[in-house]
């Protein structure tokens, strides 16, 4: 559903590692919309000083330090719910019923958070939109 690209920015072949791996990979006749949603991540940025990627649609991290992984993590979210139709939701259910076991067979459960007062969670999950089309015709409330 998703390449992502990444350069180690310090190697001094960067340049040329990235045409090659961007050869292969046209030469592999990927889908164009696959290599047009390709993600470009630099790494060891944290080597380089006051480092900025002058590619466009880069991301600049350093895996060693954590910078720039939380941005890449959404970035890398967002293409793969583009890319897969599915889109991320909170929905309340109704402990009692077969709402949670539903979405544990149908939808990807991120986050479950059970309010014991009233017998009902709060759940976050990844979901197509025909599953949720599915999920609310049979669960209309």
């Amino acid at each position: 559903d998703l390449i992502v690209h990444v350069r180690d920015i310090t190697h001094p072949e960067t340049i040329l590692q990235k045409a090659t791996v961007l050869s292969v990979l046209k030469n592999l006749n990927l889908p164009s919309h696959l290599l047009d949603s390709m993600v470009e991540v630099h790494n060891k940025v944290d080597l380089i000083e006051r480092y900025k990627p002058t590619e466009e649609n880069t991301l600049a991290i350093s895996a060693l330090h954590g910078h720039g992984l939380e941005e890449l993590k959404e970035e890398i979210e967002k293409k793969i719910l583009t890319a897969t139709g599915k889109k991320i939701l909170t929905v309340d259910v109704n402990l009692e019923g077969p709402q949670l076991s539903w979405l544990y067979k149908e939808a990807t459960v991120q986050e479950v958070e059970v309010m014991p007062e009233d017998g009902t969670a709060r759940v976050k999950v990844i979901i197509g939109n025909s599953a949720f089309g599915r999920y609310k015709s049979l669960f209309p409330n």
